[in-house]
């Protein structure tokens, strides 16, 4: 049984055999994520990274949606004040979003996006900037800010073309079209495309398989892809020489070699 090790009305992270789900919890505005709820997502995000029993996240939305993106109600208004009108300061609030997004980012473990429902400007960024992303059929994505006046955030611009490749990531960008879960596996936008009542068990099927990997050099094969667009062949190289020295120094590969030998599944600790 799960238990609930962080909470706060809006966000919740529950873990279980060393598998960590955060939930957005906002259902009556379609998970929707006001600024102390960026706040918090990056404060989880980094508790995580730095707890060797959490090995695998999934990321996901309360009742039927993932996420609708930013909350942006009182947005277009401005406050007054005795001197005038008072803008909100919009870089100071996109900082906190981009705090969120750089934590989830930095995560060491391998990250699992469950969709169900609308996916939707932040809220689709956040989806794809996670490792995996597995879709319910009633999924639907979007790159909404043009129709909000907005340019992409989240991470939308780097993600984008690394995902589905430049061109098809302007047409998504700049026509901000709703695209169902069918098309966005078509594209290269989700891994996994299910019905909604296979979904749960389909996610916990894969994070309770990757909980049994081996973590160090799960997190370092993460990394190299990571990078993988930003270095050279050589670079890649040495990356993955200087990665497997570090392998062939822990107990997880030694067991691995055992258990080869020995025909049994290996049992990783992560050390």
């Amino acid at each position: 049984m799960a238990s609930i090790v962080y909470a706060m009305e809006s966000l919740l992270v529950s873990r279980e055999n060393s598998v960590v789900t955060v939930t957005i919890n906002q259902p009556k505005k379609k998970n929707a994520v006001n600024p102390p709820m960026w706040d918090g997502l990056a404060e989880i995000f980094r508790r995580i990274a730095s707890n060797a029993n959490d090995r695998v996240v999934v990321v996901t939305g309360a009742g039927n949606d993932f996420c609708s993106g930013a909350d942006l109600s009182g947005r277009g208004e401005a406050a007054s004040s005795a001197g005038g009108v008072a803008r909100p300061n919009h870089l100071v609030a996109m900082r906190r979003v981009n705090a969120a997004c750089i934590a989830l980012q930095h995560l060491p473990q391998p990250t699992i996006a469950k969709v169900r429902g609308v996916a939707v400007g932040a809220g689709c960024n956040l989806a794809l900037g996670c490792d995996l992303v597995v879709a319910s059929q009633s999924a639907r994505f979007s790159e909404i800010f043009a129709r909000r006046g907005l340019s992409l955030d989240f991470g939308g611009s780097w993600l984008l073309p690394r995902r589905v490749g430049m061109h098809r990531a302007k047409e998504l960008a700049f026509f901000a079209e709703i695209v169902s879960a069918s098309d966005a596996a078509e594209m290269g936008l989700v891994n996994r495309v299910l019905p909604d009542h296979e979904l749960d068990e389909f996610v916990d099927q894969w994070a309770r398989k990757l909980a049994a990997g081996p973590p160090i050099a799960l997190a370092q094969t993460k990394r190299l892809l990571n990078n993988a667009l930003n270095v050279t062949l050589e670079q890649a190289l040495d990356d993955e020489a200087a990665a497997q020295t570090v392998n062939f120094s822990t107990a997880d590969t030694a067991e691995a070699m055992r258990a080869f030998i020995e025909k049994r599944d290996p049992k990783f600790t992560g050390r």
